[in-house]
């Protein structure tokens, strides 16, 4: 049978960075093709390449047996070729039509004609059941609803070849499965879909097929249904992985954390942490678990300094720091990873020397008398960067921007750890990252909590949260349902709480 896409020998390099080293790949009709790797393996480039947004230095690219050349996106479109990137490209002020018919709007007379559009739209939302109204605003939709706003575009387009870039980062469990009914779908009607992830779970559960890509390079392509995870896992990071985390039992020491009856609003002035009481004790892991949307997100900015308390207390060691500034939460020995690296983790214009001295730069050895000490800046910069196993192309020079989404948590993660607080606040650690890269940050927060310090988990994995917590708090509409041992409780349980029910709660 004839592959629908065929992309030979493709080589691509960025200044000090061979993306792509000769790889090849191939797409057959009607079959998901998983695309997998590390952060930074290359996968996103090679698509890049497919859909006309770089030029490769080398190889071939063929489309139904015809060798192609695709200068811009506009001709990956005419090719049948469409791709939903990572982030969403966009405008939150227009409509679901507006959006879709973008670049190729409908006119009569000069006049912009909507209506057979979103007509058009409303079929294709119900044929692939889809669920969209073409007439609400981005703005007022669900992520999980943008996304199908993008799978739209590409459909009203008539892609025969769809690339879902990282597709599930940015999705709630519930929306991971629908997007995977709308995949299969999809296959259905003989589409052809190629999805880069590092999901392993997800692979299993919708590709047909797996090409593995290792810094660059391409490892192989094997059959998901005769792969295991575990060897799917050691192709990716050429070394086998460990699924399980592996800590020993926790010896908690003095109250670190206190939060008393605490109260904070959201962005439009409701109430989103309603009486909220946890305290987390040096030595171990308490892990904070709940849907997103109930409370979380500001409960750990009411911690962190960057959201005003209604009321209550916090107190760190004893120290009262709930009207606190950030600087001074920092000096009270407070570390934060953030939720969104890019936002609140990082200066992305700024070099890996200049992110990893943002808290410390006033201090000796980073400057005296007020001016920058640069050797001791960059001598801490390339320590960080071989402890942590941050790669870049130029080492401490690197721009935050280049990195791949990885290698920027490895630096906020060793930066954070490196400041030697006594409470570690880390929030969706490894979100978006690869088991290689989340085998390795579940491990130093595990090194963190047998150093003796207190370590305050928030994900919405709920696997990270039962495999690294000591005690599991969960979180509902604000308040808090209950406290519960990591050790007797299952996801089963968890998953009744987060919804509100409290089943066998115990401090």
């Amino acid at each position: 049978m004839q592959p629908v896409v065929e992309m030979l020998n493709i080589r691509k390099e960025f200044p000090g960075i061979l993306a792509n080293d000769n790889v090849t790949i191939t797409l057959n009709h009607g079959e998901v093709l998983a695309l997998l790797g590390e952060n930074g393996a290359g996968k996103s480039t090679l698509m890049s390449v497919l859909f006309g947004l770089y030029q490769p230095e080398s190889g071939t690219i063929k489309v139904k047996g015809q060798e192609v050349k695709i200068p811009n996106p506009n001709v990956a479109g005419e090719l049948g070729i469409g791709m939903v990137h990572q982030h969403f490209k966009l405008v939150h002020n227009f409509t679901v039509t507006e959006n879709i018919v973008l670049g190729i709007e409908p006119t009569r007379g000069g006049v912009l004609t909507l209506k057979q559009a979103s007509e058009k739209i409303r079929q294709l939302s119900k044929q692939y059941g889809l669920d969209v109204d073409p007439d609400a605003k981005i703005e007022d939709v669900s992520v999980g609803m943008q996304q199908r706003v993008e799978i739209l575009k590409m459909l009203y387009r008539n892609s025969e070849v769809l690339i879902f870039d990282e597709p599930t980062a940015v999705l709630t469990p519930q929306e991971i499965l629908e997007l995977m009914k709308i995949m299969r779908n999809l296959q259905a009607e003989g589409k052809s879909i190629i999805v880069i992830t590092h999901k392993l779970k997800e692979i299993k559960a919708i590709a047909d097929r797996c090409t593995v890509i290792r810094r660059g390079k391409l490892v192989g392509t094997v059959s998901v249904k005769d792969t295991s995870q575990a060897q799917m896992a050691e192709m990716m990071v050429g070394r086998e992985v460990s699924f399980h985390v592996d800590k020993g039992p926790f010896n908690p020491g003095a109250t670190v954390l206190q939060v008393n009856n605490l109260s904070v609003r959201n962005n439009r002035k409701l109430p989103a942490l309603k009486s909220f009481t946890l305290d987390v004790r040096a030595g171990e892991i308490v892990g904070v678990a709940g849907v997103e949307g109930n409370g979380q997100t500001e409960f750990v900015e009411a911690l962190t300094g960057l959201r005003p308390v209604d009321s209550g207390h916090i107190l760190v060691n004893g120290n009262e720091i709930t009207r606190a500034t950030v600087r001074q939460r920092i000096d009270a020995k407070v570390a934060h990873i953030p939720e969104d690296r890019q936002k609140r983790g990082l200066v992305l214009d700024y070099t890996l020397a200049e992110n990893f001295v943002l808290e410390n730069h006033g201090l000796e050895p980073f400057s005296t008398k007020g001016f920058l000490n640069q050797d001791a800046i960059y001598a801490q910069a390339n320590r960080l960067i071989e402890a942590f196993d941050v790669r870049s192309g130029e080492g401490a020079k690197s721009k935050a921007r280049g990195l791949s989404g990885g290698n920027q948590q490895k630096a906020i993660v060793g930066r954070e750890i490196d400041l030697n607080p006594d409470l570690l606040i880390a929030v969706q650690p490894t979100r978006g990252l690869d088991v290689g890269s989340i085998e390795y940050i579940h491990k130093r927060l595990v090194e963190q909590r047998d150093a003796g310090k207190a370590v305050l988990l928030v994900s919405l994995e709920l696997d990270e949260i039962l495999d690294l917590s000591d005690r599991i708090a969960v979180v509902c509409r604000g308040e808090l349902v209950g406290v519960v041992d990591a050790k007797s409780t299952d996801e089963n349980k968890i998953g009744l709480m987060m919804a509100g029910v409290k089943t066998g709660v115990a401090e």
